[in-house]
């Protein structure tokens, strides 16, 4: 595999990256509630589950997704729904710290994700997704000759995921910068409110997709 061939990859990833999605919304409700390391842990999630991803694709496995409309319609409604449930936990988060502040009660701190959580979001959030499924299946084709080696798929992985762990890291630490002047509680609140219904809405996206 030559380097402009990887050089186009990690463009076309590029641009998947750094558009509006689940994984940025996610970054930005962990680092001011839970601090960098989560936002961290949330990265660390989204390449573990990039390298699956990649893996099910070399060996195949993924095809399903593409070619059985019933292994896609579940896979992509147990996305939904832990989008969904995200989105729902966010909301009653809010909902919580809301009464708190509006009966003038001291509302209790809140309690940091615990890094091992924060992982398993960011992994849960790209792993059930079949979109990432499928942007594999669709880009390894157009990368890769037929007789190409896993090393290069992985080669190819490993491109997305260097660009997700660049973009994101800069993102935690840029939103960690701010951080002072996002923990009065009424931010908070604002924030677990508007990331909930985004992720009820990216869940509700997921669950309508078809099949293509």
């Amino acid at each position: 595999m030559d380097i402009n061939t990887v050089f186009t990859f990690v463009a076309v990833a590029t641009l998947l990256v750094i558009s509006p999605g689940p994984n940025g919304f996610l970054i930005a409700k962990t680092v001011p509630l839970s601090g960098h390391r989560a936002g961290l842990a949330n990265v660390a999630g989204f390449v573990g589950a990039f390298y699956l991803h990649g893996t099910l694709s070399v060996f195949g496995i993924s095809i399903l997704l593409v070619q059985s409309a019933t292994a896609f319609f579940i896979f992509k409604m147990l996305g939904a729904l832990y989008l969904m449930w995200l989105g729902i936990k966010a909301i009653r988060n809010a909902f919580m710290k809301g009464t708190a502040i509006a009966t003038e009660v001291a509302s209790p701190q809140h309690k940091p994700t615990a890094l091992k959580n924060a992982f398993a979001e960011g992994f849960l959030t790209n792993m059930l997704n079949p979109k990432v499924s499928v942007f594999y299946l669709a880009a390894f084709p157009q990368f890769m000759s037929a007789d190409a080696s896993a090393l290069s798929a992985y080669t190819l992985v490993t491109a997305h995921a260097t660009v997700n762990v660049v973009w994101f890291t800069a993102m935690v630490f840029t939103l960690t910068k701010v951080k002072r002047a996002t923990n009065s509680p009424r931010f908070k609140v604002w924030l677990n409110t508007i990331t909930g219904i985004v992720f009820i809405g990216f869940g509700a996206r997921l669950a309508l997709a078809k099949n293509s």
